[in-house]
């Protein structure tokens, strides 16, 4: 037979402090990793909304006279162009997110347990941890 609880006890208000602290921090450091990883530098040609737009133009061209597999082929080519093109426009301003980051930064890996090299091996680079507080023997 299961034992009654007894009435919880309210959280305090620094316990209530510490979380919403974590929760901050740990959106500082989600924004600056996700902008890091969608500003990587990619290999190949650099893409330009003229370069998308004459692909699409071609891809319109093509779908009339392709057989059914390559149309397939096309259409996801085109929806995924589409999609970039949407995209490329929109620039994050990364300052300000490596500020937020630089921040808390700190705090976030030693409570969290995340080394230096960790760091470092998801796109972090090293002036930025330095400017943190973080080295290498962290």
């Amino acid at each position: 037979m299961a034992t009654k609880k007894g009435p919880k006890t309210p959280m305090t208000d620094e316990h209530k402090e510490a979380l919403a602290r974590g929760r901050a921090e740990g959106k500082a450091v989600r924004d600056y990793l996700e902008a890091l990883r969608a500003n990587k530098p990619r290999r190949g040609r650099k893409r330009t909304p003229e370069s998308i737009s004459r692909r699409i133009t071609t891809i319109d061209a093509d779908i009339s006279n392709a057989d059914p597999l390559t149309e397939l082929k096309l259409v996801e080519e085109r929806r995924r162009l589409v999609e970039d093109l949407a995209t490329l426009g929109n620039k994050v301003d990364i300052e300000q997110l490596e500020k937020s980051f630089i921040n808390v930064a700190k705090s976030y890996g030693e409570r969290q347990g995340i080394s230096y090299a960790s760091w470092r091996e998801v796109g972090v680079e090293a002036r930025v941890l330095r400017s943190a507080g973080l080295g290498r023997g962290d």
